[in-house]
């Protein structure tokens, strides 16, 4: 699992006085590729590219400006150029939304899918 702290700008707070939901998806994005970027090699991250291509979100509670938020992130499988992640985001040990998605690797350089060599998976997908 990697964790990765989510920074509550007062432009994430909408006319309800709470985080957009559609702050969630930058946070998403956000947690994702930091995750790729620490676990993979430099060079597979300078190779690869990564792009949503669905994302499941459950909100279970408002979060707020001053709340600590961690996103809670896990590969949990590839099939071809796909990875499929899950995303808890937390205020403490209450879960504040949840996300399901998946996301295709591509090359940086031709902008096709890819898939990661075994090495590389290895790194971060469950064996």
């Amino acid at each position: 699992m990697f964790r990765h702290a989510i920074t509550i700008r007062p432009a994430d707070i909408d006319h309800m006085g709470h985080v957009n939901n559609a702050v969630y998806l930058r946070w998403v994005q956000e947690a994702v590729v930091r995750y790729w970027e620490t676990v993979a090699p430099v060079e597979a991250v300078a190779q690869h590219l990564w792009v949503a291509l669905k994302h499941e979100i459950s909100y279970r509670k408002p979060a707020f400006l001053d709340d600590g938020v961690v996103a809670e992130v896990i590969a949990e499988r590839a099939k071809g150029a796909r990875t499929f992640f899950s995303t808890v985001f937390k205020r403490g040990e209450e879960i504040v939304a949840e996300v399901s998605s998946s996301w295709c690797c591509l090359d940086a350089a031709t902008k096709r899918p890819a898939r990661l060599s075994r090495d590389v998976a290895e790194r971060f997908l469950p064996g």
